[in-house]
């Protein structure tokens, strides 16, 4: 092949290496950290990164009963579940959630920063979220990720 010809080097299921956290939610601001998540979960920490591949690693996140809103948004921020039928919406504060299900918070969030296509679902399920200290993954020794 001659010098001056490149060809670019495209990911694929085959060559993709998927390594995975672990991230302690303590006292960790929900949005910033959702942010760093989504962008590991799609692969962005890597060299190879393809926007069409699902080239991201599993995340682990524990403590998330722990994590911090800004200013007034524990307090006003909405979450909206419609179910379809007349009359079938339902709002939560970010308080109320916190408390009853810690989980859905840094879950939503983000799952609201990934890809809205079936590429995006298929990074979603890699994200593994609980609210104590404790996980079923010991197994796939899992690296701490610090923020």
């Amino acid at each position: 092949m001659s010098k001056l010809h490149f060809t670019t080097k495209h990911a694929n299921e085959a060559t993709v290496q998927r390594n995975w956290y672990v991230v302690d939610g303590t006292n960790q601001t929900v949005g910033r950290m959702s942010s760093k998540i989504a962008a590991i979960l799609r692969g962005k920490n890597k060299a190879y990164y393809t926007p069409h591949v699902d080239c991201g690693d599993y995340v682990i996140v524990i403590n998330a009963d722990k994590v911090v809103f800004t200013g007034t948004k524990i307090d006003y921020k909405e979450y909206h579940n419609f179910s379809g039928y007349p009359g079938g919406q339902k709002i939560e504060i970010a308080k109320d959630l916190l408390r009853r299900r810690p989980e859905v918070v840094v879950e939503r969030a983000v799952k609201g920063m990934l890809p809205k296509n079936r590429l995006g679902r298929k990074m979603y399920k890699k994200l593994f979220v609980y609210a104590g200290d404790k996980h079923s993954h010991i197994a796939q020794q899992p690296k701490e990720l610090k923020f």
